[in-house]
């Protein structure tokens, strides 16, 4: 009898010596090679995306503290996924089964209508186009708005990247952000500091060394952050004006086993907590589509 891997369906795209993998369950990016070569530090067919890993964060990335926000007078109260520090954590959809419904040699476009339920009582349809080409990989989002009311949204992506080393200590990463979120314990913005004579300054490309990064940048000059190791490998992540901030992941709260092996770098329309807070978020009328787009390169340019 045949089992069923735990992300679901496995939709491979190529196109040259490119290769990606889009699962399934969260519709999301198990794996992206170049020549070969891992862009991703992603996962195993027989291995669930553990820390978040290539998913979709919708309809909000991040965290919104204690689940519970404000919309249009009314109060809503979501499940709280991340039960450790009191959040609701990155949106509805990663472990849901999304639809195939356009499948080319380099193209899969993923869908999902995503129902009213508790805490989020709108109606969204979802569509992810998946599309490799000569500048890579790119991934476009488009929502739309079914109900019959406006709803909030926010919509952000998790890919881990990796340039070949062991740790990412070595590697050297370059963010245009000169400004960058102060966070509590619980991962929720208290402020904002400019990065300038900072540690988090990574203007320039500099090695990470041994800081441990979980921190949301923004006033971005610059629509792709790159990481680099010493002898010329190259990952980029870009994105397009409707995504204002850059979370950076080093992962030091992993599993050991996978703690500082790649980094997460991941594009978002809005802030943490935005649901509350109302910095970046989106609001969609009734029928309203919002289409943003992201994507990953690896080489000199995208």
């Amino acid at each position: 009898m045949s089992t069923s891997p735990p992300s679901g369906h496995q939709y491979r795209i190529v196109s040259g010596d490119q290769e990606a993998t889009v699962v399934q369950v969260g519709g999301g990016l198990r794996t992206y090679t170049v020549a070969g070569e891992p862009v991703l530090d992603g996962y195993g067919v027989d291995q669930m995306a553990e820390g978040g890993r290539g998913q979709l964060l919708v309809p909000w990335p991040n965290r919104i503290r204690d689940g519970r926000y404000q919309f249009a007078g009314t109060e809503h109260q979501l499940a709280l996924t991340e039960p450790s520090r009191h959040n609701a954590s990155h949106g509805l959809v990663r472990w849901s089964n999304w639809s195939a419904t356009v499948r080319e040699p380099d193209r899969v476009v993923m869908e999902l209508d995503l129902h009213p339920q508790p805490g989020y009582p709108f109606t969204l349809g979802l569509s992810v186009e998946y599309r490799l080409g000569p500048g890579g990989l790119s991934v476009a989002t488009t929502a739309t708005n079914r109900g019959d009311r406006p709803c909030p949204y926010g919509a952000g992506a998790h890919p881990y990247l990796t340039v070949g080393t062991d740790l990412v200590d070595v590697a050297l990463l370059q963010v245009p952000a000169d400004t960058r979120l102060e966070s509590d314990d619980r991962g929720i913005p208290t402020g904002s500091t400019a990065v300038d004579g900072t540690p988090y300054d990574f203007r320039v490309a500099r090695p990470i060394g041994d800081l441990a990064l979980d921190t949301a940048f923004t006033d971005l000059a610059g629509n792709e952050a790159v990481l680099l190791t010493t002898d010329g490998g190259r990952a980029t992540v870009w994105w397009d004006s409707a995504y204002r901030w850059l979370m950076v992941f080093t992962g030091d709260t992993l599993d050991p086993a996978r703690r500082r092996r790649g980094v997460a770098l991941e594009p978002m329309t809005c802030a943490p907590n935005a649901f509350i807070t109302g910095d970046g978020l989106r609001v969609l009328q009734p029928e309203e589509p919002w289409t943003t787009t992201w994507g990953i390169a690896a080489g000199p340019t995208r």
